[in-house]
């Protein structure tokens, strides 16, 4: 049985997780209303996105050093605080300018809060309460994005844009006070020294790699330097990893990543963050812009998603228990690529009800996936590589989530030149139709992560699970 306490703290960092992907998303549907009262171009305000996306994606990798240095507590704490004051820092701004650095501190707020968050529920966390706890962090992730648009929508229709971020004011205090009563303080460590060279060549490398991601998401966008933008993260990535491996007391130390349960989570579970991220994007576009839908008729049956995600919620933990995570991430990867290829074939004469089964199936299937591939992570990780495998887990999917939008432009740019191979006459859906399969093989090739996975995989945080052979060493049950 969980701990009262321990379940509230999970809960506190899914309230904060929810706050902190609703505002990566949210301000979309408002960037008109905003670019007309701050007087600039409609297309400046994806600034105001992606400055927020690339500085929550750069600063994760130093939160457990903080932690190290400060405590779980105060970082926790002096997060939300930041967050929210924030988030009233960006409803109160006048120009882009301003706007634009309240979101980095937004984005630094968010940057220490969820990590910080995690790493305080998973530290003293009984293997087998893993699973039940990871899958309260999970759902406000997948709920986030989905209800963005909706939300967003009805705020700018029947308030104004500034209220976007006044909604966190109330939503931050009651975090603050709910984690000042449950959030104890731990010993402090002796802190190795602060890994410079590391934190400028992760922090350089993750941030030009989101940029590009901006960059490629662009109406008027310049191939070149977008290009030269994403091979310039790839060569600082790159040098970040040799200097991290080679030097005695690294920023983050990525040599937990030889844990392979952990590392198959990072490597399939960002692949199918991308899979996520784009779906809430790819179709309301679809339905509006082709379909010619509403946007209230588009924003219902994308909310289904949601009605998925929430569904199936109480039965993740018994299928996980009962199949283990290996089939279980087999048969939802699989699904979710089946109902991404089904979606590329839909059109305006489709049932509707057939179109909400398949967003509802896929909403099921990324459910269950991102909930096995979270806590799979950290089902073989000793207690003293926690906080760096909670590092490298959170900076992965984040970079994942804010690369989502972009990848998805990119497959539907692409969806134009690509859709003349494809049999019959091309006409305005065929961009999406192309875009969606290739999302379906990007799913399926998460599927072939799981695969790699050993039958075995994860069995010390399920409560049922069959007896494992004293003859396997502990590395092949990994």
């Amino acid at each position: 049985m969980i701990d009262k306490r321990h379940r509230n703290k999970a809960l506190l960092v899914a309230g904060c997780f929810f706050m902190e992907m609703l505002d990566g998303t949210i301000v979309t549907t408002a960037a008109p209303r905003m670019a007309r009262s701050l007087h600039v171009d409609s297309a400046a305000i994806g600034l105001v996105i992606t400055s927020f996306l690339i500085t929550l994606a750069t600063l994760i990798p130093l939160s457990g050093w903080l932690t190290q240095r400060w405590g779980v507590r105060p970082v926790f704490l002096g997060a939300i605080a930041v967050f929210t004051l924030s988030s009233l820092g960006c409803a109160i701004s006048t120009t882009l300018p301003v706007l634009i650095a309240m979101r980095v501190l937004q984005g630094l707020g968010g940057a220490m809060m969820v990590p910080v968050g995690r790493l305080i529920v998973l530290t003293g966390t009984e293997k087998s309460d893993l699973m039940r706890l990871m899958a309260y962090i999970v759902w406000p992730g997948l709920m986030a994005p989905v209800v963005a648009p909706l939300v967003g929508g009805f705020i700018t229709t029947y308030a104004s844009w500034p209220w976007l971020f006044l909604i966190n004011i109330p939503l931050g205090v009651v975090a603050f006070a709910i984690a000042w009563r449950i959030v104890d303080a731990t010993p402090l460590e002796t802190p190795s020294p602060l890994d410079r060279i590391g934190l400028v060549l992760t922090c350089a490398g993750l941030g030009a790699l989101t940029y590009a991601a901006h960059l490629f998401s662009d109406t008027d966008i310049s191939w070149t330097f977008a290009t030269a933008t994403v091979l310039a993260s790839i060569g600082l990535l790159a040098a970040a990893a040799r200097h991290l491996l080679r030097t005695e007391a690294p920023l983050v130390n990525i040599r937990v990543l030889r844990i392979p349960t952990l590392r198959a989570s990072v490597t399939g579970g960002s692949l199918f963050w991308l899979v996520v991220g784009a779906g809430p994007f790819l179709l309301p576009l679809l339905f509006q812009n082709v379909f010619g839908w509403s946007a209230v008729k588009s924003g219902a049956v994308v909310l289904f998603i949601f009605v998925g995600n929430i569904g199936i919620k109480p039965a993740t933990t018994p299928l996980l228990n009962r199949f283990g995570f290996r089939p279980v991430l087999i048969a939802s990867t699989l699904v979710m690529t089946a109902t991404t290829a089904a979606i590329s074939l839909i059109s305006a004469d489709t049932s509707i009800i057939l179109i909400a089964v398949l967003v509802l199936l896929s909403g099921i299937a990324r459910s269950v996936a991102l909930t096995a591939f979270s806590t799979v992570a950290f089902s073989d990780v000793a207690p003293q590589e926690m906080r760096d495998a909670n590092s490298i887990s959170a900076t992965s999917y984040q970079v994942a989530a804010g690369l989502a939008i972009g990848v998805s432009t990119v497959a539907l740019r692409a969806g134009g030149p690509l859709g003349r191979f494809l049999p019959g006459r091309p006409d305005a859906g065929t961009a999406y139709t192309v875009a969606f399969l290739m999302l379906a093989l990007l799913s399926l090739g998460v599927t072939a992560t799981a695969l790699r996975m050993h039958p075995d995989a994860g069995a010390d945080v399920r409560r049922k699970r069959s007896p494992v052979p004293a003859s396997l060493p502990s590395s092949v049950r990994r």
